[in-house]
């Protein structure tokens, strides 16, 4: 399955419109090119800066990113909106498009009845990472990398959790994210809330959006997701 994608990337003086039609579930292929010159972003508007973007998705769920295709290194990242649901979404901090940069994106569709397909961002000491999982409702299920299937002890052994961004399908609960640890004790639990027109909504973009975290990760602990599907 595929869907189309739209990222508006910009800043206070200019904006330009990447689109795709990109495959679920995968980054590989997933290049968003300018809507007029069919180029990629890096060959577009090399050294520019930008401050903010609207991604946005035709249906389930999206995160993206901006990687350089050559060594790979992800300078920005995120998740889009539903298509019509999109707001100017600020970066965390501004960056420069290098001359190799893409936008990739990792859309999702909607699971089967009772599931709900759930997308994370994970920083860490080490790296950020984007994690996913399908969901039943209301069980604690562990969410794996996307692009290796790796749990976080496993991923992440021996560096400290930052920040979770998670982002479920459209219309899902999510109830709450827990980190438990190699002897099956919860380290932490943090509740999530709705998104978009879901009740209790605080972002068209994210369930949950936590910073300031300083977790030791170590080898066999678990991320977990539990969701409420629409």
């Amino acid at each position: 399955m595929a869907q189309d994608v739209q990222i508006i990337a910009g800043n206070p003086s200019m904006s330009k419109i990447f689109i795709d039609n990109a495959a679920d579930g995968q980054w590989s292929g997933n290049v968003a090119l300018d809507s007029i010159s069919s180029q990629s972003i890096g060959i577009l508007i090399p050294n520019s800066v930008l401050s903010w973007v609207q991604p946005s998705y035709a249906g389930g769920g999206m995160a993206w990113r901006l990687q350089n295709a050559q060594s790979l290194f992800v300078s920005s990242w995120g998740f889009g909106s539903l298509s019509g649901d999109e707001s100017k979404q600020y970066l965390s901090r501004p960056v420069r498009v290098g001359p190799n940069d893409i936008l990739t994106t990792f859309p999702v569709a909607d699971a089967a009845p009772a599931n709900s397909v759930a997308l994370a961002w994970v920083t860490t000491s080490m790296a950020t990472e984007l994690f996913t999982i399908t969901a039943a409702d209301g069980v604690d299920k562990e969410m794996l990398t996307a692009v290796n299937g790796q749990t976080i002890g496993d991923a992440f052994f021996n560096s400290t959790l930052q920040s979770i961004t998670v982002q479920l399908q459209d219309g899902a609960l999510l109830n709450n994210v827990s980190i438990v640890d190699n002897a099956g004790g919860v380290v932490m639990t943090i509740a999530g809330n709705g998104r978009g027109d879901t009740t209790a909504s605080r972002s068209n973009y994210v369930n949950l959006d936590c910073s300031g975290l300083s977790i030791p990760i170590g080898k066999g602990f678990k991320f977990q997701v539990n969701c409420t599907a629409p």
